[in-house]
């Protein structure tokens, strides 16, 4: 180009420095600015932009910031993405102080937070296990008039189910609704998962109620994680009964979902039961590769407000890390109905085989009445190991 008496301008150096960035040679990238200056071409915000986020890619956060402070000399004013970068990376690191240094710089830019600034040291508070704080973090971002999208919620609800606290996450669905946010699957299973973890199944099960209520319809994930927590509560014969649940949403179980199935017979010791899912799996040809569950995602416009008060006296990330804690209409409604009211066929029922505890008053041929846990347990009074084995009774 230059030899052809054409000389390159902003578009061609940016164009080069997108391609060492990539190349992970981002300090070619930054050399060549003072180049672009010999040839009286000023670098923009793309330009330093690019070498920014080349820095931080490579985990040279420091290196990224220094040249946040070159931008001053080269005239350019730094943005809120570079910002919003610098904060990540630092946090990636648990570098607080360069969180705070960035924060620093972010005001004498005026240069206001988003919500992506606020959900970025929220998450690092929730990781590390400092819940309070994370909150405090989404209260002052409320208190800005920034509005929380679903990755912000999102945060704070997987933060209280890691801290084992789902009564928590279960309150922020209704902080949510009342906001008028809607909440999508991945939160209710979020807040599912957190009340499974405990071993609350009701409450578990009281949350997938108010999803359908809500007209959200469960996915894979939503089914698999009842399925494990009943696993978890030694009650297999209600994890298989969600298999019936998921037909009723049009929701193909995998072959995942059957060995978790299979899994929660075999946490009572039950072979039998075990060898049965086992060989269902076998016959359905369709479901012997493992597939990936399809992960909601969670991004979001973010909107920029404009705010009056300093931020880095709120938005401050901890010192150390702890260790994280384990842990159409009518279609909705009739799927909460077979929850509790449940007539699954007999491919999948448990009850195609012998009974464990009632073919031995059975006659040849006769077919077993499939009634609801309520009615099997409430009208029959019928509890402990007998109930816990059968979901049949004969009727006279």
């Amino acid at each position: 180009m230059v030899v052809s008496g054409r000389q390159p301008d902003v578009v061609t150096y940016n164009t080069i420095a997108t391609a060492y960035v990539r190349n992970e040679e981002t300090n070619l990238a930054e050399e060549m600015i003072s180049e672009m200056q010999n040839t009286g071409v000023q670098p923009n915000e793309r330009t330093c932009g690019t070498v920014i986020s080349g820095y931080c890619k490579e985990g040279r956060i420091k290196e990224a910031l220094r040249f946040v402070h070159r931008m001053k000399e080269l005239g350019v004013h730094p943005n809120l993405v570079v910002f919003n970068s610098l904060i990540k990376g630092f946090v990636d690191i648990m570098d607080r102080n360069g969180v705070d240094e960035v924060l620093k710089l972010m005001e004498e830019f005026n240069v206001k937070p988003d919500v992506i600034t606020f959900s970025t040291i929220m998450n690092a508070w929730s990781k590390a296990g400092y819940m309070n704080k994370c909150r405090e973090i989404f209260d002052d971002m409320m208190k800005a008039g920034i509005q929380p999208d679903g990755h912000a919620y999102s945060i704070l609800a997987k933060g209280y189910v890691r801290a084992q606290e789902p009564e928590k996450a279960e309150q922020l669905l209704t902080t949510m609704m009342e906001s008028g946010f809607h909440p999508n699957v991945v939160i209710f299973t979020t807040v599912i998962s957190g009340w499974c973890s405990t071993d609350r199944m009701d409450c578990a099960i009281r949350v997938f109620d108010k999803m359908c209520e809500y007209g959200i319809s469960p996915n894979l994930k939503t089914f698999e994680t009842l399925i494990g927590g009943f696993s978890e509560a030694k009650q297999p014969w209600k994890a298989e009964d969600i298999l019936q649940i998921m037909r009723e949403y049009n929701v193909e179980p995998k072959k995942s979902t059957m060995l978790l199935v299979a899994e929660a017979w075999g946490s009572i010791g039950l072979t039998k039961e075990v060898n049965r899912i086992l060989n269902t799996i076998n016959r359905n040809k369709k479901d012997s590769a493992e597939e990936d569950v399809p992960v909601e995602s969670l991004e979001k416009l973010y909107q920029k407000e404009n705010t009056s008060f300093s931020y880095s006296n709120y938005l401050q990330i901890p010192n150390t890390v702890i260790n994280e804690q384990k842990g159409s209409t009518a279609c909705l409604k009739k799927g909460r109905m077979v929850l509790r009211d449940t007539d699954f066929s007999m491919e999948y029922s448990w009850l195609a085989t012998k009974s464990l505890c009632l073919s031995h008053t059975c006659k040849l041929g006769a077919r077993l009445p499939i009634i609801c846990y309520k009615q099997f347990q409430g009208q029959h009074g019928i509890y402990g190991p007998l109930a816990q084995s059968c979901t049949a009774v004969f009727l006279n």
